[in-house]
């Protein structure tokens, strides 16, 4: 019979880092790493240096971008002259049928709200033949109050979206 052993996690962190570099695995920014070896022998990376330490050289690092220097407030952005143009007509045709069909979802989105709220039956809707487990039935209720609140959130941001249309 064979003896099955416990998983061990890597005792050397520079194999685990070698093992990476030969996955072809690449680091996404440039940082100095140290092996600090502790008085039992055992290894340890770091990015902080210690005393004692070595700084190793790791092949593909890439260095990381330096930090953005303000030079004060942002300048607006202008349109560029030859952009298109959309003519006012246009345009309110366009937020009319905008509107028309944020409207008609507003309306199915109430009309599935009505639905959910009839079956759910303030809480507690009808069994069904296949819920003998109480837990079933539980997780159903659960999963129509939360189907609920979702509808009521959509119904929100519909009139919302509808009351930005100029």
């Amino acid at each position: 019979m064979s003896r099955i052993r416990p998983h061990r996690p890597l005792r050397s962190p520079l194999l685990a880092l070698v093992l990476l570099a030969g996955l072809g695995a690449q680091l996404p920014a440039r940082a100095d790493i140290y092996l600090c070896v502790d008085a039992s022998g055992r290894k340890e990376l770091t990015d902080n240096p210690k005393p004692g330490c070595k700084q190793l050289d790791v092949p593909n690092n890439i260095p990381a971008p330096s930090g953005r220097k303000s030079s004060g407030p942002a300048k607006p952005v202008t349109t560029p002259t030859d952009f298109p143009k959309v003519g006012d007509s246009e345009q309110r045709a366009r937020d009319s049928d905008r509107r028309q069909i944020l409207n008609d979802e507003l309306r199915a989105e109430e009309k599935k709200l009505a639905e959910l709220k009839r079956e759910y039956n303030k809480g507690e809707p009808e069994r069904q033949g296949n819920e003998k487990n109480y837990a079933k039935y539980e997780e159903r209720v659960k999963s129509m109050a939360e189907n609920i609140a979702r509808a009521e959130k959509n119904i929100e941001a519909l009139r919302r979206e509808i009351s930005n249309i100029k």
